[in-house]
């Protein structure tokens, strides 16, 4: 039924699985390497046509200090944290409160509560694209921070509400009977017995969205138009001009935007583990 742990298969399939691993990995990280190599040419080399071939001069600090004073890019950094940050908390915070109340509570609206959250997830956001930019000018909210925050909030509590429901369901029940017993308030529970379990879930659930959120092209073009509200996803553009196509900034701007969220794994790498394979063994 479960597939034989590699120690314990044939030595011809622990040499292929040992020579087809590195094989894989490279494959794997072939894209983000050219992405690398191109950042570090020279605008010679890309007018040229070596876009793949070995750099004839390599421009590691020049195109990353470039990539600042050709664009605005230290202002779509802050703007992706000023969307980024706020959504996670939102989201993350009233998931916790939904999740609790769905599933700890018993009443007859909370399995079509649930479903209703669950449902959005299926929902292809592409066809939203005209309502959502719609309602956006209508409320002033278009071309904003504060309008992206709220959609990026919106859009990403259904899921996050799914993942704390399931997790809440599975812990143990007692702990909260025994608090009732006490005469311990609600309010007190959920901050001072539930929020304690739930640390791993929200970890993981916090790096989870921080990346659906920060990597987010779609809505960053949809919601905005000027260069004042505009994350680093949909900022890199303003790195090509009319005429020219600087890829090699483009590529090291790209490559500047994807530190944050890897940064954040790492940091909450042990807590991100947990939270997902928490409730795996018992």
């Amino acid at each position: 039924m479960f597939p034989t742990p590699i120690q314990r298969t044939s030595a011809p399939s622990r040499i292929g699985y040992q020579v087809f691993l590195p094989v894989a990995m490279i494959i794997w990280l072939l894209p983000l390497i050219a992405i690398f190599m191109t950042s570090v040419r020279g605008l010679k080399d890309i007018n040229s046509g070596n876009i793949f071939g070995w750099p004839t001069e390599f421009k590691l600090i020049e195109n990353y200090i470039a990539v600042f004073e050709a664009s605005p890019a230290l202002m779509y950094l802050m703007n992706s944290f000023y969307i980024t940050i706020p959504t996670v908390i939102v989201a993350v915070s009233l998931a916790c409160l939904a999740g609790y109340g769905l599933s700890i509570y018993r009443f007859r609206l909370a399995l079509p509560l649930f479903f209703l959250f669950v449902a959005g997830n299926f929902v292809p956001f592409q066809i939203l694209m005209v309502p959502v930019r719609d309602f956006s000018v209508r409320t002033g909210l278009y071309d904003t921070i504060q309008g992206q925050v709220l959609f990026h909030a919106a859009f990403q509590t259904g899921f996050c509400t799914l993942f704390m429901r399931n997790f809440i369901k599975a812990l143990p029940q007692e702990l909260i009977e025994a608090a009732r017993v006490e005469g311990v308030s609600e309010l007190k529970i959920f901050w001072y017995v539930v929020i304690p379990l739930m640390r791993p879930a929200i970890a993981a659930l916090a790096v989870l969205i921080f990346t659906f959120v920060w990597n987010d092209f779609f809505w960053a073009t949809v919601l905005t138009q000027g260069e004042t509200a505009k994350p680093i996803t949909a900022g890199v553009r303003a790195l090509n001009g009319q005429f020219v196509a600087n890829w090699h900034l483009v590529s090291a701007a790209s490559l500047l935007a994807a530190v944050p969220p890897v940064a954040m794994f790492f940091l909450m790498q042990r807590h991100f583990i947990a939270g997902l394979t928490l409730g795996a063994v018992k």
